[in-house]
């Protein structure tokens, strides 16, 4: 997979229209509460028994966070009253072994992400409390060749505290920035220094965290191309391994927060698209790799090694280079995949209590794939992971005529064809350069519920 080429404005207006981001397929709209425990233990169960039972990942969801970003779509709770994170890590470490006991002592854990929420919301004794019980539960991987990682709110944590997680284990930060003009940040209500997120980038280097990465939003309230300009300059100069590039989704009919946000703050639509242009083209000078879904990378990094090498995964944390894991999502409305099946937790605390309190695991709903489904799956993931699909291989993995099976949606490409995003071959499909903004897309073409679920409001694709 090549990075973008040109900018090409006309051809991103033209595709630029809301979809998921497929961080699973099918995706969590078809999630049903007809899946819930029993159908999770014999997931499970199920997982345990295969030929090769595959490694663990956890992610693990932190809901709190001390003040309000009026951006965030996220599950979270605000609140300064500390107690609430001690209660919430007494019933998380409850989960901890309920599903711990699922799983085959022999099969390794060798992923394990901390989201939120804000995960650093947690002290470090806290944290090191949740990793002793992990490692008590599961047979954690303690090389370094594992992948654990945590979100990081640079206002949340010291120098200090950095290199304290790096001795529990973790050894990949994700810091938290979006934007470092000040009236970008006061009209989100998120105001952080550059020199405090600097000294934070510059102790993880020195603790030798194995990656580097922060989180960038464009099409925030009062961002113009002059003031993302300055932020990308000092961004590429904390030179970070990896950089996530997302578009603001401002829906604030459906999440409260964003109706902080003043109207007439908001930038025109066509805005998102300069500011979209401007990053990919400063990254780019920059030296930064397009790996795909709004993610760079540094020219070393192992994640544009993995997807040169063919083994880039995805998952609901992003981009991965682990083999693919059984994930066990653990926390309040936390999302896994195991085996053959997706599934998700309660989205209120109170219930998440309850049900812990009961002796029962607190997932609510889910999804079992049928073949139908791991047929596209592939498909989809070997677009947004490698932007190519081995016709021959998935023929072969699945007993069908590619060109039969899926005639409706390489029909359906052909205009992206003639546009230049793609080309069919007899025996592969192939995300060109400029198509590669452009993959989400693409992609839709082979989801079989879109059509079905109209009213599911998604992130515009570009």
């Amino acid at each position: 997979m090549n990075s973008p080429s040109a900018f090409n404005r006309a051809l991103v207006e033209k595709y630029d229209c809301p979809g998921p981001r497929y961080t699973s397929y099918p995706t969590a709209p078809q999630f049903h509460q007809a899946f819930a425990m029993d159908e999770y233990r014999e997931a499970a169960r199920r997982s345990n028994q295969a030929l090769v039972p595959k490694p663990l990942s956890v992610y693990i969801h932190i809901p709190f966070c001390q003040s309000l970003c009026y951006y965030c779509a996220c599950n979270k709770i605000i609140t300064r009253k500390s107690h609430r994170a001690a209660e919430y890590l007494t019933y998380l470490k409850r989960e901890i072994v309920l599903q711990a006991s699922l799983f085959d002592r022999t099969r390794k854990l060798t992923q394990l992400h901390l989201g939120g929420g804000t995960p650093t919301y947690l002290t470090h004794g806290q944290l090191a409390e949740l990793m002793d019980c992990l490692h008590q539960s599961f047979d954690m991987d303690d090389s370094d060749a594992h992948e654990f990682s945590i979100e990081v709110d640079p206002r949340t944590i010291d120098a200090e505290q950095v290199r304290g997680l790096r001795q529990l284990g973790f050894n990949r930060l994700s810091f938290g920035i979006q934007d470092f003009d000040a009236q970008v940040q006061a009209a989100v209500n998120r105001v952080q220094s550059q020199a405090q997120v600097a000294a934070l980038v510059a102790a993880a280097r020195e603790a030798r965290f194995k990656s580097v990465s922060v989180d960038l939003i464009y099409g925030l309230p009062l961002q113009t191309l002059a003031s993302f300009d300055i932020t990308l300059d000092k961004i590429i100069a904390l030179r970070p391994d990896r950089i996530a590039a997302y578009s603001y989704a401002h829906l604030p009919q459906r999440v409260r927060a964003q109706r902080m946000i003043r109207p007439e703050d908001m930038p025109p639509p066509e805005r998102k698209l300069e500011l979209l242009e401007l990053t990919i083209n400063r990254l780019s000078e920059a030296g930064y790799i397009y790996i795909g879904m709004d993610h760079f990378a540094l020219p070393d990094d192992e994640l544009v090694r993995a997807r040169g090498q063919g083994t880039l995964q995805r998952n609901f944390q992003g981009y991965s280079t682990h083999a693919d894991c059984d994930l066990i999502g653990l926390g309040v409305s936390s999302i896994g995949k195991v085996g053959d099946s997706y599934n998700q937790n309660v989205k209120e605390l109170s219930q998440y209590y309850a049900r812990l309190d009961q002796g029962l695991l607190p997932v609510q709903r889910g999804y079992r794939l049928s073949d139908d489904d791991r047929l596209r799956r592939e498909v989809i993931s070997e677009l947004m992971c490698h932007g190519r699909v081995d016709v021959g291989r998935i023929e072969a993995g699945h007993g069908i005529c590619f060109s039969e099976y899926f005639a409706d949606a390489l029909a359906g490409l052909q205009e992206q064809v003639r546009d230049g995003l793609l080309q069919i071959h007899p025996d592969a499909l192939v995300l060109l350069p400029q198509g590669q903004l452009m993959m989400r897309s693409v992609a839709m073409a082979f989801d079989a519920y879109l059509e079905a679920a109209p009213a599911v409001q998604y992130s515009r694709t570009v």
